[in-house]
């Protein structure tokens, strides 16, 4: 079995592994899944998230424990799930304006330069709890979807549209013709995230930890914000500064 998973395997394929991670994608109509791999123990469940979403029983291949750790990266904390599926399609820039013509009030994330899958993953479910519309990311300096950053997300990868852009500058233009008024987190900015208008369209950038945004995408932002804290803290991991300003931009 796990020969032919190697045999199949493309650069277009990714697993995905724990119970929400696969779960999530057997009831996405948009991802298309090639075999699920599952133990016994959770096989019932497994299939009767099949059956619910119309994926053919035939998908699901019931193996040992050891087998399921061979196929995944050392150490994956797999609840007894995994799938192979194609990866989602990434939305354009220029689609996703489009679809925000339609839209009064509207969120969006841009991450620049942030890296690390986990944090990817955190974020992206924090970006679905607060009604996020997409998550934008500069394609060269930015991890691929892999199985970690889906396990990392609780499967809420399932439900955000994620825009990979080949110059996060034009992105941002073109988000400002669309009617965002551009928001960059930075720590010492002299307004406050909690003054911020909360009405119509918003959009969020974070950098990566420590380097923060970049000179060019700094600038290109309307206005910059800090979260107001303890002088005691420098600063936060990411995933927990986005999860804090997207709630308070949630909040109506």
């Amino acid at each position: 079995m796990e020969n032919k998973n190697k045999k199949t395997h493309n650069n277009n394929d990714v697993i995905l592994y724990g119970r929400h991670a696969v779960l999530s994608a057997i009831q996405n109509p948009n991802r298309k899944i090639y075999q699920i791999f599952c133990t016994e123990d959770v096989s019932s469940e497994v299939l009767a998230a099949c059956s619910k979403a119309k994926v053919p029983e035939k998908t699901v291949v019931v193996v040992k424990r050891n087998e399921l750790e061979k196929m995944l990266p050392a150490q994956s904390v797999h609840q007894g799930f995994a799938a192979r599926c194609e990866k989602l399609k990434n939305c354009d820039i220029q689609d996703f304006c489009r679809f925000a013509e339609t839209k009064e009030n509207s969120r969006v994330l841009i991450l620049d330069q942030v890296t690390d899958p986990q944090n990817i993953g955190a974020i992206i479910r924090s970006a679905v709890a607060f009604d996020c519309d997409a998550l934008i990311l500069q394609d060269k300096n930015a991890p691929e979807e892999t199985g970690a950053m889906a396990k990392a997300s609780v499967g809420m990868i399932e439900h955000l549209p994620i825009v990979r852009a080949t110059n996060l500058s034009r992105a941002i233009e073109a988000l400002k013709k669309a009617g965002y008024w551009i928001v960059g987190m930075d720590g010492y900015a002299k307004c406050g995230a909690d003054s911020l208008d909360k009405d119509g369209k918003i959009a969020v950038v974070m950098g990566s930890e420590g380097k923060g945004m970049r000179r060019l995408i700094e600038e290109a932002c309307d206005i910059t914000v800090r979260l107001p804290m303890s002088e005691k803290v420098e600063s936060l991991n990411v995933s927990t500064a986005a999860a804090i300003i997207l709630y308070e931009l949630y909040r109506k």
